[in-house]
């Protein structure tokens, strides 16, 4: 039989009407001795339970709030005429029993009421929940309920509740600690706090997806590069070779005409009376180096005429030229043969 949404005054013992203590907190609901509760199914279980603290406000462990301003309200909206709701250990129904886990129940929800603000609930426990709530195994309720999506969240609807020690209320998806991790993975997806599973796998499969494309494109990048950006290995190393073939040519021809142009200073120092002969190959080498043409020539323009070589295009002085007499006979004073005279002249 499906649990009942009833009045909300407090139940009736020997006539008498009992207000409930409130032993519970913010952030879990303890479940008291039988004594201190309205009549047990025996056995120590209590027959009734706090099932959501009274509102308005309903704060859990971890700062998180939502409202519930009308437990009477959820009453009626928690009401199936189809099922009972059930209370189960760690929240199996909501975790264990969508992987197909067994997720037995420890009681069943027969009838709910609104008291004081809060939300109660009659249990019609099972043979182990009872044993295990007798003996203190599970001391605390912890309820897994829907809430609204604006701010400040609103109960809605009470879906089960589960014998826990470690309650935390909160309502993101199920009670339980996981779902801060769950939170922060939606979040990092780019999703709502109330996203499902299914949007969750989906946009991870988006990710996906486009991580794929993106490695696929960079492959394809690398096997076919653009033109534009880039050359092929045959075509540069032939570019780079005739380029440098190119410098040479231009160094050889730039050098070439280096050499002719200092030559060309030196015949004109030679006939302008600068130099002499025998100076010449000196005067040459320091033209080849570095700003030496520039310093020879800055040399020449200052320099006096110290020799006047008149044989200039024809045989070389000295070299195959026949001695007049007057030439022979001063040689021979001062010692000189024909031969001395060709070499020294």
């Amino acid at each position: 039989m499906a649990p009942r949404a009833t009045s909300t005054k407090p139940a009736e013992r020997d006539g008498q009407a009992h207000q409930t203590p409130l032993t519970s907190t913010a952030a879990s609901i303890e479940l008291p001795p039988p004594s201190e509760l309205f009549p047990s199914q025996g056995g120590g279980a209590p027959q009734w339970v706090e099932l959501l603290p009274p509102g308005p406000e309903v704060v859990g462990r971890d700062g998180r709030k939502w409202r519930l301003d009308d437990a009477a309200q959820v009453a009626i909206s928690s009401y199936d005429s189809d099922r009972d709701i059930p209370i189960d250990y760690e929240h199996s129904t909501e975790i264990k029993a969508p992987e197909g886990e067994p997720a037995p129940a420890a009681g069943w929800i027969k009838q709910l009421q609104a008291r004081g603000g809060a939300l109660w609930g009659e249990v019609e426990w099972t043979d182990r929940g009872r044993q295990m709530v007798a003996g203190r195994e599970y001391r605390y309720l912890s309820p897994v309920f829907l809430h609204s999506k604006d701010r400040p969240q609103r109960i809605l609807k009470l879906l089960s509740a589960g014998l826990t020690n470690n309650p935390n209320l909160r309502m993101t998806a199920l009670n339980r600690e996981e779902n801060s991790m769950d939170q922060e993975i939606l979040k990092a997806l780019g999703l709502a706090e109330d996203a499902s599973g299914e949007q969750a796998v989906a946009a991870i499969n988006t990710l996906k997806t486009e991580r794929d494309s993106a490695e696929e494109k960079a492959r394809n990048s690398a096997r076919q590069p653009s033109l534009d950006k880039f050359a092929p290995r045959a075509d540069y190393d032939a570019a780079v070779e005739r380029a440098s073939n190119a410098e040479a040519k231009l160094a050889e021809a730039g050098k070439q005409a280096r050499e002719q142009e200092i030559e060309a200073e030196i015949t004109k120092a030679l006939e302008a009376g600068k130099i002499t002969p025998a100076t010449a190959d000196y005067h040459r080498a320091q033209c080849k180096a570095e700003g030496g043409l520039e310093r020879f020539k800055e040399y020449v323009e200052a320099a006096p005429e110290v020799a006047r070589n008149t044989n200039l295009g024809g045989t070389p002085p000295g070299k195959g030229a026949a001695l007049t007499g007057d030439a022979a006979k001063i040689a021979a004073m001062f010692g000189h043969t024909a031969e001395d005279l060709k070499e020294y002249r």
